[in-house]
């Protein structure tokens, strides 16, 4: 997991690093073109003349590195995109006139006021324009695009127009998404994590503090885990482990946290309990349904597995007001429930702790 993440990492830096790169090259080369380039094509097309190699070489960068240029002029309201714009849009080069209008419409709604906030920001301050929104095209298709650039004055210092780049980041957007997956979810079940479980834990407990409630934390231990993989296959396993979490996150309330902190070890974290609660027989009441939902036999490719589990039980402040304490009792707990038996579970207060 730790390779796949830095991979991530490192293709993710190496798209900004390339997209700041580019943007300045294409700012400058937008900027050239429109104060030569747009008349010497003008004066070409009237001739029939063969467009310029620089204009080309503009062109093929700007298709290459999927980032276009735009300008809009901020008394006429007319939109200029290049070629590479189109298809960020959702249309074909010369299907549509571009306007500001249309490209307003085009913009998701939630994002709508952020973006024209920004130009707003970027004209009456003269800030560099940098914004991400959503696009969604005529197909009902949504894009993440990013947008930079900044305003042109005239010689008395009123903005006439804004000129920029813009490039579609949506496969960014997609690896940061799974990034923030991998650092947050365990990748097989996609319960919530070790790193996860100590902040909701820590954010509870400190909520606890606050309103006099209590934190019921639960260690769960499977029995009999290693004998499915041995005789069945990892696939076997990996399935009782998914089914596992399925069930656990079907017994609490979508409030409450289901994490697997590795292998066959599972957690819950019961937060806002009443004080007022006869803590012990709740307990009782979750731990008995925990042991019989996970008991319930699970069929994988034509073969029945059962399993037993062991729990053990910390509830702050009762049996600790730490996380650390907590954590340490319950896992205290869990074990000793294991050497018990199958299917039983522990206080923390019956350890004398």
């Amino acid at each position: 997991m730790c390779l796949c993440i830095g991979g991530l990492l490192i293709l993710l830096r190496r798209a900004q690093r390339r997209e700041r790169d580019l943007s300045a090259r294409l700012v400058d080369l937008q900027a050239q073109r429109e104060g030569v380039s747009q008349g010497i094509c003008r004066q070409c097309a009237q001739a029939g003349e063969v467009i310029p190699e620089d204009v080309e070489r503009f062109k093929r960068s700007q298709y290459f590195a999927r980032i276009g240029t735009w300008d809009w002029d901020v008394d006429t309201q007319q939109l200029y995109w290049s070629e590479a714009i189109y298809g960020m849009f959702g249309y074909q080069v010369g299907e549509i006139t571009p306007s500001y209008e249309r490209f307003c419409n085009s913009v998701h709604p939630e994002d709508r006021e952020q973006v024209r906030a920004g130009e707003l920001r970027c004209i009456e301050t003269g800030e560099n324009h940098d914004e991400e929104y959503r696009v969604i095209w005529p197909d009902g298709t949504v894009r993440w695009l990013r947008e930079t650039g900044n305003v042109i004055k005239d010689a008395h210092g009123k903005a006439i127009k804004m000129m920029g780049v813009v490039r579609d980041i949506t496969e960014e957007k997609a690896w940061a998404n799974q990034l923030h997956s991998l650092a947050h979810k365990d990748a097989l079940t996609g319960l919530a994590n070790r790193l996860v479980l100590e902040q909701r834990l820590s954010a509870a407990l400190d909520q606890g503090r606050i309103l006099q409630t209590r934190v019921v934390l639960i260690f769960i231990d499977l029995n009999g885990f290693k004998a499915i993989n041995d005789n069945y296959g990892h696939a076997a396993g990996d399935q009782v482990l998914i089914t596992t979490a399925k069930r656990l996150k079907n017994l609490v309330r979508t409030a409450d946290t289901v994490a697997r902190i590795g292998g066959d070890e599972f957690v819950l974290v019961l937060e806002g309990l009443s004080s007022d609660l006869n803590i012990e027989q709740e307990i009782h009441v979750l731990c008995e349904m925990i042991i019989q939902a996970l008991s319930t036999p699970t069929d994988i490719a034509g073969r029945t597995c059962v399993i037993g589990t062991s729990l053990g039980v910390a509830v702050f402040p009762d049996h600790a007001t730490g996380m650390d304490d907590l954590i340490h009792t319950a896992d205290l707990a869990m074990y000793d429930a294991k050497r018990t038996g199958d299917n039983q579970y522990r206080l923390g207060s019956q350890l004398g702790v």
